[in-house]
C-alpha cells in the first residue's frame, strides 16, 4: 500500500490545540501552526480500522490490555532496538508527562534536585517546578553545530547538589541528537557512581535519520536497568496523542512498586480504551506506515535545508540526527525576542515554539514541526520569507 502523506486535511473546527486556541494563546487567528508536536497526518488505515470497530461495538467501558496488547508492544521494541521487555515491567499511563511527574513524586521528596540538560522539553522543567523541585541545568553545548554534553559539569553538579534523579531526554526534543551508545553509557556510569535515578524519555525513538541508531538506555547493560524508568509511548509515531496511552518500563520491582504508589495517589487506574485499542493496532501494523512516513520525513528535512539556503541564509538549521522537530538558530537576523516575535507571528502569521521556552541556551532559536504536507511547509517558509524582506 501507497500512504499519502501529500492531502491538507482541514483541522480547524476540531478542537484541536494546535489549530483552534490561537486567539487562547494570544496569537492571531490566521497563524499557521508549526509548533505543537503532533503530526498533520491521519493516522494509519489499519490503527483507524481497529477504532472503527470498537466504535461499532459501542460499548466504552472499563477496559485493559490483555496479553496481545502487552505482545505487540514487546515484538516492537525486540524488532526496531534489540530490547526484550518483561510484562512484569509494565505500567500503563496517559501520558509520558504524566509519567515524569509521577517519578518526580515516587523518588524525590520536595526541595530535592532534578537534573536536565537545557535546552529541553519544556515541561520537564514545568513539572519540576510544579511539584516543588529544584531544577539542576546541565547545559547542551554547540561544538562546530552539533549539540554535546558537558560531562565534567554533569558529574560536578550531580554531586554538589546531591541530584536524587536525572531526566533524559533521547532521542533529545528540541536539539534532534540522537545519542551515541557511548554518551549514554558514560552518563549512566556516572549515575551508577553517585546513586542518581534515570527517567529516560524515549517517546521520539522510533524516528531517526539515516546513519543515526537510537540505543535504549536501559538495555546497555544490566546495572542501567536497576536505575531507570523508561518511558515509551505510540503518541508521537502514530499521531496518537489525543488517546492517552504510554507504556512505562521498570524492571527493578521496588521502583516500579514506588511508582505505581504515585499514579495510584493521582485516581488514575484504567487506561483509555481508544489508546488501548490503537497502540496495539500500531504495533501489530503500523510498521509499513512508518516506514513511508519517515521518507516523506526526510524528504520535508531536505525541502527545508535547501530552502533556507536559498531564501533564507541568515537562518541556520540545527541538523537533526532524530525526531520530526527542527531547531532552527534565528541569531543570524541580528533581531531581540521582542522583534523576532514581531517578525513571526505578525508579519509572516507563524506559530512556532521560541527557543526560550526551552530553557537556557534557547535564546534565538525556534523549534518547527516538519510532520505535515510539503504544501503547508512551503507556505510557512514563504510567509517567513516575505515578511523578513519587508523587515
Amino acid at each position: 500500500m501507497v500512504y499519502d502523506f501529500d492531502t491538507v486535511v482541514d483541522r480547524r473546527g476540531t478542537n484541536s490545540l494546535k489549530y483552534d486556541f490561537s486567539k487562547e494563546r494570544g496569537k492571531g487567528e490566521n497563524v499557521l501552526p508549526l509548533w505543537v508536536a503532533d503530526m498533520d497526518f491521519q493516522t494509519a488505515p489499519e490503527i483507524l480500522k481497529r477504532l472503527e470497530e470498537v466504535v461499532r461495538h459501542g460499548i466504552f467501558g472499563y477496559s485493559e490490555g490483555k496479553e496481545a496488547y502487552f505482545r505487540a508492544v514487546q515484538n516492537w521494541y525486540l524488532e526496531y532496538f534489540g530490547w526484550k521487555v518483561s510484562r512484569s515491567w509494565l505500567v500503563k499511563t496517559p501520558g509520558v508527562v504524566f509519567a515524569i511527574a509521577a517519578a518526580i513524586r515516587a523518588f524525590t521528596k520536595e526541595g530535592d534536585c532534578v537534573m536536565v540538560q537545557q535546552p529541553v522539553y519544556y515541561p520537564f522543567g514545568e513539572v519540576i517546578a510544579d511539584n516543588q523541585r529544584v531544577l539542576i541545568n546541565n547545559p547542551l553545548k554547540q561544538v562546530n553545530g552539533r549539540y554535546v554534553i558537558d560531562f565534567e559539569d554533569f558529574e560536578e553538579k550531580l554531586t554538589a547538589n546531591q541530584v536524587k534523579l536525572f531526566l533524559l531526554c533521547s532521542p533529545h526534543n528540541p536539539v534532534g541528537r540522537v545519542w551515541e551508545e557511548w554518551e549514554l553509557r558514560k552518563l549512566g556510569d556516572i549515575c551508577l557512581r553517585h546513586g542518581v535515578l534515570v527517567v529516560s524519555d524515549e517517546i521520539h525513538s522510533d524516528f531517526t535519520y539515516r546513519g543515526h541508531r537510537h540505543h535504549v538506555f536501559a538495555n546497555l547493560s544490566p546495572e542501567f536497568e536497576e536505575i531507570t524508568i523508561t518511558c515509551t509511548a505510540p503518541s508521537k509515531t502514530f499521531n496518537l496523542a489525543g488517546l492517552q496511552i504510554s507504556n512505562i518500563f521498570i524492571p527493578n520491582p521496588k521502583l516500579k512498586r514506588k511508582f505505581k504508589e504515585a499514579v495510584a495517589a493521582t485516581g488514575y487506574s484504567e487506561a483509555n480504551l481508544m489508546g488501548l485499542a490503537a497502540c496495539q493496532a500500531a504495533y501489530e501494523q503500523g510498521r509499513p506506515w512508518l516506514k513511508q512516513l519517515k521518507e516523506y520525513l526526510e524528504g520535508n528535512l531536505s525541502f527545508v535545508r535547501e530552502y533556507l539556503k536559498e531564501h533564507l541564509p541568515e537562518i541556520s538549521l540545527v541538523e537533526p540526527e532524530g525526531t520530526y522537530l527542527i531547531w532552527l538558530d534565528f541569531r543570524g537576523l541580528g533581531l531581540t525576542e521582542s522583534q523576532r516575535e514581531e517578525l513571526i507571528v505578525n508579519k509572516a502569521h507563524l506559530w512556532l515554539d521560541s527557543g526560550v521556552m526551552f530553557g537556557a541556551g534557547g535564546e534565538g532559536f525556534e523549534r518547527i514541526n516538519i510532520a505535515c504536507p510539503r504544501a503547508t511547509l512551503e507556505k510557512a517558509l514563504s510567509q517567513l520569507t516575505e515578511a523578513l524582506h519587508k523587515v
